[in-house]
């Protein structure tokens, strides 16, 4: 299956959805409106010409100090068709939350619950939204460009280590 199938098949499903797309280095990537994940995420896995069957991984960008946005990207590849393709939809910095693909493939669990524990990505509807990586009283999210990573006073996961002088 061609690239353009799947372009032409999902502009056809979804026309206001479907915000733009790319190719680079060979790869497919489709821009999608956030509040119209699940249903493209379906549409995808259950449609019998496209079979993207498998959810390979969910992460996110920070872009909010250039536009004021979270992109989350999904990874999703069609076996019967050995094609890729990455979804990504942009969510605000203000209020970053979009909804749980979980309904679709539960395989997202966990991707969703490391991308709300590394960039504080909320998934409406999530089964078990909670840290992962961090203790879950670790403060803020360290893949935020914003993150400081500094030592603080207040908190350290570790033992600090001071020099005998």
């Amino acid at each position: 299956m061609k690239y353009e199938d799947i372009l032409k098949k999902l502009k056809g499903k979804f026309v206001k959805e479907i915000l733009g797309d790319s190719q680079f280095r060979g790869e497919l990537t489709i821009k999608v409106d956030a509040a119209a994940v699940d249903e493209i995420l379906k549409f995808m896995k259950d449609d019998k010409n496209l079979s993207f069957n498998f959810l390979s991984d969910v992460t996110a960008v920070d872009f909010v100090k250039d536009r004021g946005v979270f992109e989350v990207v999904y990874h999703l590849l069609s076996m019967k068709n050995n094609v890729r393709v990455r979804f990504k939809a942009e969510v605000p910095a203000e209020n970053p939350e979009l909804p749980t693909a979980t309904s679709v493939f539960k395989g997202a669990n966990w991707f969703e619950r490391e991308t709300y524990d590394m960039f504080g990505i909320k998934f409406t509807g999530h089964p078990d939204l909670r840290r992962i990586m961090n203790p879950d009283n670790f403060p803020g999210h360290p893949l935020r460009k914003d993150f400081d990573v500094a030592p603080k006073d207040d908190y350290c996961p570790v033992p600090v280590i001071k020099p005998d002088n």
